[in-house]
């Protein structure tokens, strides 16, 4: 009979508290792993010491490094097309129309992404100390493009609405399609900007790095920030983990010890 006036929402609320901290102090740790082996990785600006260090190295190669400066195109760099004075050295640009097709099962019309064009651009470049006028030192990229991580910027972003007539809403209601709007975005590495790379540096010609893709499997990373920021992120994101695992288990220790609570006091009323 005591059981019975337990409360069920009470007790999924103790179980969801316990399951969901469980599982944020799973993922804490995971990006404590994380965290412990990036703090591992060597960090090097392009300057004469890494030179050094690269000389005193076998085959003047390191396998895994973090290369953090700025972005220098070796060539002419690419201009925006649509943003005035807004150059870099990759540069993707995509084009979308966006349609309705009327589904005449459900009598609703469904959205669809039609003729999607996208163009790559890049020129070469190189990663150089910070505040540097007239770099001695280059660090320069290979096959930026095959690099994971989210390291273009947003430039041009344009929605153009698709205008329609009366001769237009005849049309489409009789062929169940019409247009929507036509998508454009332009995205770019940006000359001038922060660039942090993750990946194997060879030494050649005395003055300039090669950084690239890692032999050893890991992987070639470039991230849109200096090393310090990158870091930061991370070490925010465990320590969101950490407050969730800890809330949620408060959570659910203090609903588990109301209802032992109320359970004790209804039968210590029940034995008087």
């Amino acid at each position: 009979m005591g059981d019975s006036s337990i409360n069920p929402l009470v007790l999924i609320g103790v179980g969801s508290s316990f399951a969901f901290s469980g599982l944020f102090y799973q993922l804490y740790q995971e990006k404590k792993k994380e965290l412990k082996k990036l703090k591992e990785i060597p960090v090097f600006k392009p300057d004469q010491h890494f030179v050094k260090v690269l000389n005193s190295t076998p085959h003047k190669r390191i396998q895994y490094v973090a290369v953090e400066g700025v972005v220098q195109a070796d060539v002419e760099p690419l201009a925006s097309q649509f943003v005035p004075r807004c150059f870099g050295v990759i540069q993707k640009i995509a084009m979308e129309e966006q349609w309705k097709y009327f589904n005449y099962v459900t009598k609703t019309w469904n959205s669809r992404t039609v003729n999607k064009k996208e163009t790559n651009n890049s020129v070469p470049f190189s990663l150089v100390s910070p505040g540097s006028y007239m770099p001695d030192v280059y660090v320069r990229v290979q096959s930026p493009l095959e690099a994971s991580g989210c390291f273009l910027e947003r430039v041009h972003f344009k929605v153009r609405r698709a205008e329609e007539g009366v001769v237009d809403v005849v049309l489409q209601g009789l062929s169940g399609e019409k247009p929507v709007a036509m998508v454009q975005s332009e995205e770019m590495l940006r000359v001038g900007s922060s660039l942090t790379g993750f990946g194997e540096v060879v030494l050649e010609g005395g003055q300039v790095v090669r950084l690239q893709a890692p032999q050893d499997g890991r992987k070639y990373i470039l991230v849109p920030s200096d090393y310090r920021s990158f870091m930061d992120r991370h070490e925010a994101s465990a320590s969101m983990w950490k407050k969730l695992t800890a809330v949620t288990g408060i959570t659910g220790a203090s609903l588990l010890a109301g209802l032992v609570y109320n359970v004790i006091g209804k039968q210590d009323d029940k034995s008087k």
